[in-house]
């Protein structure tokens, strides 16, 4: 698999959500309206979230505090795991077609992941949907940056920047795969070629 129309390209760097991972931001609002949680459907966005959900994501609470604060909203006790699951309920999963292009796509690119996401959820139900081939999420990727590490998140400038210094890569030799336009545009302006995942397409479709 090689990328058409992108000259001189040596990485490719992708979103998760929306782009490798299946999402549906209702099953979780729903899942925690369940629990008796209200505004869950204002803080927690498709693209970026607010309120205890964004400290999350950009590192600046731990998971006790968020259940904490997720309690606190909820007004009655609920036990960690049931928080953790109504949680999860965000991620759909990953199609096996996607991490079999991943596989061969590092035949010809160092492939990198750059993520908004959080603790809870990449160290459950995201790290076992990419388990699923019987490997772990290191085996598809030569690097990989998160929101709750770098304590920013796209489309925030700086967690390019970090993201292009750790992986010791140049923006300009990069295609970035993302399904919001906001966070593509900020990419673009440190360089980054980038390509719009659209809803019902494929990051495949760039190969094609």
């Amino acid at each position: 698999m090689k990328l058409r129309n992108f000259n001189d390209i040596h990485n490719l760097l992708f979103d998760l959500g929306g782009v490798i991972m299946d999402i549906r931001r209702e099953n979780c609002v729903e899942a925690l309206a369940k629990l008796g949680m209200k505004g869950a459907d204002e803080m927690l966005g498709l693209y970026c979230q607010s309120g205890p959900f964004l400290l999350l994501e950009e590192g600046k609470i731990t998971p006790e505090r968020f259940r904490d604060e997720m309690r606190k909203r909820i007004n009655h006790n609920i036990g960690d795991d049931e928080l953790d699951n109504a949680f999860n309920k965000f991620l759909i999963g990953i199609p096996l077609k996607r991490l079999e292009a991943l596989r061969e796509l590092r035949k010809h690119y160092k492939i990198y992941m750059l993520s908004n996401t959080n603790p809870i959820m990449f160290d459950s139900k995201i790290k076992q949907e990419f388990e699923k081939e019987g490997f772990d999420r290191n085996y598809y990727f030569d690097g990989i940056c998160v929101s709750f590490e770098e304590k920013c998140a796209k489309p925030d400038i700086q967690i390019f920047k970090n993201a292009a210094l750790k992986f010791g890569i140049k923006p300009e030799e990069t295609v970035f795969f993302d399904d919001s336009q906001a966070n593509l545009d900020a990419a673009s302006t440190l360089g980054f070629h980038t390509w719009l995942v659209k809803p019902g397409t494929e990051f495949t479709d760039a190969f094609k």
